[in-house]
């Protein structure tokens, strides 16, 4: 849509000299997402793969499982007063017999840029609202050395953030560290769900034999995200939170943090990574 980067004039100081220059900036609107017809969420993301981002935040909540699940995503026209189409509401429509719910329709979420759905439920009702339980998708095994490279490679793959140093991202590689897709956004939930969303658009859920390598911290919402996807493996290059690892350790994710170089922390699920091994090396 053209949209996903602006131009805006700064003023540069390097070393006392004072000049005026334009800037690429990563662009940030709000985005409406419609359920049926109704009012559900208001996200602020950078434009682009919209229908994808619809798609995969209502595959973290529970809503969509697969392809047969929607009906169609579209642009809401005369989205203002005046009639004028913003390209900033989406609805989806799902496709008969798929239940809603009741939690879903009676709520307007707001979510921001950095941290998801704010005030998300427990963890029980992720692990109990969880379609593909991680515990029983058929074992996948990473080496430490593989994940080692992952981070370099996503970040060869991030062509908007080489113009603007504003964007995160979120890759999904093949157990065989394969580049599958990845996606870029404001917000790195975001990022995730265009990513879930992308895989449910091609009948790709679960995402069962997956790592999902996300820029900065592991956040609960993130790893709610990879169990509602079936995704085995969640690592990313900065911290997790406290509440991101008791979900892991609750629903039988792999969380892996600061994946910086040959480095890496284990905090959950350890058995599908070869850590004994490592650590007897040591």
């Amino acid at each position: 849509m053209g949209r996903v980067t602006e131009r805006r004039k700064v003023i540069r100081i390097r070393d006392g000299v004072v000049s005026s220059r334009p800037d690429t900036l990563v662009a940030e609107e709000p985005m409406e997402i419609r359920l049926n017809g109704k009012p559900l969420a208001i996200t602020m993301r950078t434009p682009g793969d919209d229908f994808a981002l619809a798609a995969g935040f209502l595959v973290s909540e529970g809503v969509l499982a697969g392809q047969q699940d929607l009906q169609n995503i579209v642009y809401c026209a005369g989205a203002t007063v005046d009639g004028a189409n913003t390209y900033n509401v989406v609805d989806v429509k799902t496709a008969p017999g798929v239940v809603i719910p009741d939690i879903t329709l009676e709520r307007n979420v707001y979510t921001t840029s950095s941290c998801g759905l704010c005030g998300k439920a427990s963890l029980d009702a992720v692990r109990t609202t969880a379609r593909w339980p991680l515990a029983d998708t058929p074992r996948v095994r990473i080496s430490p050395e593989l994940l080692a490279t992952l981070p370099d490679r996503l970040r060869a793959a991030q062509r908007v953030f080489d113009r603007t140093g504003g964007l995160h991202a979120a890759a999904l590689f093949s157990e065989e560290g394969e580049l599958l897709d990845v996606r870029e956004d404001v917000g790195r939930h975001n990022a995730v769900d265009k990513l879930v969303g992308r895989a449910l658009q091609n009948g790709e859920l679960p995402l069962s034999r997956t790592v999902l390598l996300v820029s900065g911290r592991a956040s609960f919402e993130l790893a709610q995200k990879a169990v509602m996807a079936g995704i085995p493996v969640l690592a990313a290059v900065s911290a997790p939170s406290s509440l991101a690892v008791d979900l892991a350790a609750e629903t039988g994710l792999t969380l892996v943090g600061f994946l910086r170089g040959s480095s890496m922390n284990v905090y959950a699920g350890e058995d599908r990574i070869a850590v004994r091994a490592a650590a007897a090396q040591g």
